[in-house]
């Protein structure tokens, strides 16, 4: 994967982790760098869109609210953090793991926070998943022999 690639599958596990889960595994890590803020965390929204049946024309689905922050680093590395929700510290922890990764620290923030944060989402999709098809329904026509 590309530089470009890699920061967006970064930042996407990152805007979408659990916060506390986040926050624990950022406390364990146990790093946090001198850093000056670019841009302090703030709560906003976004208009959310979606398309019927995932093929149709996109409409307004509604907004969400979401959190944003912008720090620099004192080597110059620039890391954003955008957080589902209003977790200002959520948003401030999630650039400063874009911002390490940016710097060099990718592999360290992988093993230590990514990895762990990407495996949990997964067995997440595949608990509910697995509980949807509990609940599936097979249709089937008999068909009764005349004579």
């Amino acid at each position: 994967m590309d530089a470009n690639t890699d920061r967006k599958a970064r930042l996407s596990t990152l805007a979408q982790a659990p916060a506390a889960r986040l926050a624990a595994l950022w406390q364990a890590f146990g790093r946090t760098p001198e850093h000056d803020m670019l841009r302090p965390p703030e709560i906003g929204t976004v208009m959310v869109r979606g398309r019927a049946g995932a093929v149709g024309a996109p409409f307004n689905l509604g907004e969400m609210s979401v959190t944003r922050c912008s720090v620099r680093l004192r080597d110059g590395a620039v890391g954003h953090g955008y957080v589902q929700g209003r977790d200002k510290q959520a948003a401030c922890t999630a650039a400063l793991i874009d911002a390490l990764a940016e710097a060099g620290e990718a592999e360290a923030l992988e093993a230590a926070i990514l990895r762990p944060l990407r495996e949990e989402a997964a067995a997440r999709r595949t608990a509910r998943a697995a509980r949807a098809a509990a609940t599936k329904v097979e249709f089937f026509t008999m068909v009764r022999g005349e004579g």
